[in-house]
């Protein structure tokens, strides 16, 4: 299994210049500490436990991005939990155009000089 390709800050900022949506996994609590991404989605995953509900969250998600064909950002802290979610959505449930923020909002981003939203 191939990773999910993964771009970096200026190209996020192209892709959201061209409509790509924005999905922010990370939990409120991180939110909270770091900002978000502008025009970002929140959309928790895991929770501090680890848990997750795929069916409740995929409903979410739908709602966000509705053609399985859309780009499509993936943002958590270090890119760890990106990797798994945006793997099974490509593999296991046919999303085509999945992507990650290389390093997460907090070496991708954040260390870069860009500015997130406080919540």
């Amino acid at each position: 299994m191939k990773d999910i390709k993964c771009i970096d800050h200026n190209e996020l900022e192209q892709f959201m210049e061209q409509g790509a949506k924005v999905v922010d996994i990370r939990t409120d609590m991180e939110w909270k500490n770091t900002g978000i991404i502008d025009k970002s989605h929140r959309l928790t995953f895991f929770d501090r436990f680890g848990n997750y509900d795929m069916h409740s969250w995929l409903a979410n998600f739908e709602k966000i991005v509705s053609d399985k064909s859309e780009n499509f950002v993936l943002v958590c802290a270090h890119a760890n939990r990106t990797k798994i979610l945006g793997s099974f959505l490509r593999d296991k449930l046919g999303y085509k155009n999945v992507f990650e923020l290389c390093g997460g909002i907090e070496l991708g981003w954040i260390a870069r000089g860009k500015m997130t939203k406080n919540v």
